[in-house]
């Protein structure tokens, strides 16, 4: 087969299992994910074990090409594993500065930790992984309650660790000092228009700003929590200060009809957001645009250039998560990772580019 006729072949088959994006998230929820869910919840850690392809070229139609916007494609591996559960990963956060030990979310109430394995700037594989439910507050996997299970967002404060929940729109704080991925969620307030967010396109992204770093930032202490397809009276996304010294709402501008599914605050103090889309006709895209953060403010529209995009041209799937990491020779990398919604049409993949000056 040509390599064209088999790029079509995927084109043809990433369409398809990108369908499932357009159907109801809650019906394929109550039909497939909730019992799925609770199926899966388990006592304690267990040790999972995980497969990786390598993934050469970020673009296959141009093997050669390896700029994409402002961002410079380092490597990438699609991941596999027998473990039933594995899949839906829907939030990544790095435990370490050096982008190797990592804390991932799955959108069905789990958390799964371990380490990326490199050989040299190459990401090789993951080991030591483990998977474990997201337990609430009364030491219970979240499962346990109705809707309690999408876990979309993840945010992190030094031992405190954020997950928001889209189905019902509220969030969890996990003291990771207290046992790690077996601490016990607190539910904290929220302003109540966020409580109001559409149930399928609410909660969806989640970074913290945090304290103590160089000089004063208004934003300092603020936990930043972004809709996925929340809008304003204007069509634009809205999103929500919480905490920190100035609380309130304000909104992002939507262009395009990208919709927000992660977001990512840099040590350099700016913000990137990561977009996707869908349409029968073009298949998925993706996009990450910079927000400055001393944009944000109660009542802001803010807005931002994009940096990269791509589509079912290049080795993408169902985006969802994102982070970054500074690596010893002073490159910010950032780190994608995709939600398969366990489908076999779809695959779980792990990508990293340098964000070029």
């Amino acid at each position: 087969m040509s390599t064209l006729s088999s790029r079509r072949s995927f084109l043809r088959h990433a369409a398809a299992g990108f369908s499932t994006l357009a159907l109801p998230r809650l019906a394929q929820a109550q039909a497939v994910a909730e019992p799925r869910a609770l199926e899966r919840a388990v006592a304690a850690p267990v040790s999972v074990e995980v497969n990786a392809r390598p993934i050469p070229n970020f673009e296959p139609r141009d093997r050669t090409r390896t700029r994409f916007g402002s961002l410079e494609y380092r490597s990438g591996l699609v991941l596999t594993s027998p473990y039933r559960g594995f899949g839906g990963l829907s939030g990544i956060r790095f435990l370490d500065g050096k982008g190797e030990r990592f804390l991932a979310i799955s959108d069905q109430g789990g958390w799964f930790t371990g380490s990326i394995r490199y050989s040299g700037r190459d990401m090789v594989g993951l080991t030591e992984v483990e998977a474990a439910p997201l337990l609430g507050a009364e030491g219970r996997p979240i499962t346990d309650k109705r809707l309690w299970w999408d876990s979309e967002s993840l945010a992190r404060d030094g031992n405190l660790v954020y997950v928001g929940l889209e189905r019902v729109n509220q969030i969890l704080r996990y003291d990771f000092a207290k046992g790690g991925t077996r601490a016990r969620g607190e539910v904290i307030g929220v302003p109540p228009a966020l409580r109001k967010l559409p149930s399928n396109k609410g909660l969806e992204a989640m970074v913290v700003v945090p304290k103590g770093q160089g000089q004063a930032q208004p934003l300092a202490g603020t936990l930043i929590a972004f809709s996925e397809r929340g809008l304003d009276a204007d069509g634009n996304l809205v999103a929500f200060l919480i905490g920190g010294p100035t609380p309130g709402q304000f909104s992002v501008r939507r262009t395009e009809k990208y919709d927000i599914s992660d977001a990512v605050l840099l040590p350099s103090g700016e913000l990137l957001i990561l977009e996707r889309k869908f349409s029968w006709f073009t298949g998925v895209n993706i996009r990450i645009r910079a927000i400055p953060l001393k944009a944000i403010a109660p009542a802001a529209l803010v807005d931002g250039p994009a940096l990269f995009a791509a589509d079912l041209g290049h080795e993408i799937d169902n985006m969802e998560g994102i982070d970054a990491h500074v690596t010893a020779d002073g490159e910010t990398v950032l780190t994608l990772i995709s939600d398969d919604n366990f489908s076999m049409l779809q695959r779980t993949l792990l990508l990293q580019f340098t964000l070029a000056e």
